[in-house]
């Protein structure tokens, strides 16, 4: 037998006339250096698909998820939530399912999921946009979870004049109205020893500063634009809330939110119940029985790049920005602690 060395490594070969010598080169600090040269490729491979696939196609689009009723079945009913603050991302896949609702020959019937605080009025106007053109050509009824305000009941108003609203016995909906967050830092200039000094080419350019009082002519504009906004937001009420008249909604567009026996009381929802209770409504008015049908979800699946990153389909800055409107939300608790503060989920 001939011994030999690879490396460091001593083999053992047999010896004897036609026979081949074989030698292992069985280095750790190469192996190490492949293997991680393989995983850098891996990775640069994975994100170039990724790039490519964002590129020639959209990456949120909404996908199908069976929620419920008969999963053979060929019938749809799609179930399009309204969740969280309407603003951004939200916004932008909350129409795609509407629009995949519309597309889908197969989608006979609409129940809107609304749990929302509201969000930013362009958005929820958009939202309620498109709803009312889906609740032209589909029947739609209305689901409320825990909150249905604002913003969340104005969108929930594209079901249409035919639509029924459900609310459930702890829903708060209501909070009819239009606010602009500001704030006034006029004191703090005399503190901190500065002074906003803008380069401007008209007198409201930078209106509504928070370096200066909102008086005169300025408070004017803005009560104006505030109004004028109102009025859309009640005006679309008055539409398709046919039992109430304008002089009824603008009794009660006081910008308070109403418990679902206020809302019921005040002609704000139809019918205090569940989602099973407005699927089965929406059954008798469609003509299908929920436990005969496919009854579906849409859902927005991370890119590639997402999942790898762990991030969020949303910017930091939506992210951070709903965070802090998440933490503004009233709250009402059941709740047995010495320390009573919300969850802020």
């Amino acid at each position: 037998m001939a011994k030999s060395k690879a490396d460091g490594q001593e083999i053992v070969l047999p010896e004897g006339e036609g026979r081949s010598t074989i030698v292992i080169n069985n280095n750790p600090g190469k192996a190490k250096w492949v293997k991680i040269l393989l995983v850098i490729s891996l990775i640069v491979n994975v994100f170039m698909y990724s790039a490519y696939q964002e590129y020639f196609q959209d990456p949120h689009e909404p996908q199908e998820r069976f929620h419920d009723g008969d999963a053979s079945a060929t019938d749809k009913v799609a179930r399009i939530s309204v969740d969280g603050v309407i603003f951004g991302k939200n916004t932008t896949n909350i129409l795609k399912s509407i629009n995949k609702a519309q597309e889908d020959e197969n989608v006979k019937a609409i129940l809107l999921s609304v749990d929302s605080p509201g969000g930013g009025a362009p958005d929820s106007h958009q939202i309620y946009h498109e709803l009312k053109k889906l609740s032209a050509q589909k029947p739609m009824y209305v689901h409320m979870k825990k909150y249905a305000a604002s913003g969340g009941y104005y969108v929930a108003m594209g079901a249409g004049t035919e639509a029924k609203i459900f609310a459930e016995p702890t829903t708060w909906t209501g909070s009819i109205g239009v606010i602009i967050p500001r704030f006034n830092l006029t004191g703090l200039e005399e503190k901190l020893g500065i002074r906003s000094a803008p380069i401007k080419s008209g007198p409201f350019k930078d209106s509504p500063s928070p370096f200066r009082d909102l008086e005169g002519a300025e408070k004017e504009l803005w009560d104006a634009i505030i109004a004028d906004s109102l009025g859309l937001f009640t005006g679309v009420i008055v539409e398709n809330r046919t039992d109430l008249d304008e002089a009824e909604v603008d009794a009660i567009a006081t910008g308070q939110v109403y418990t679902a026996s206020q809302a019921l009381a005040n002609g704000l929802v139809d019918q205090i119940g569940y989602e099973e209770d407005a699927l089965t409504a929406l059954g008798e008015k469609a003509g299908f029985d929920p436990e005969k049908v496919r009854i579906i979800d849409y859902y927005v699946e991370p890119t590639i790049t997402e999942a790898l990153m762990g991030t969020s389909a949303k910017s930091p800055i939506e992210q951070q920005w709903e965070a802090l409107v998440q933490s503004t939300i009233p709250r009402a608790m059941y709740l047995c602690s010495w320390l009573p503060i919300g969850t802020g989920e």
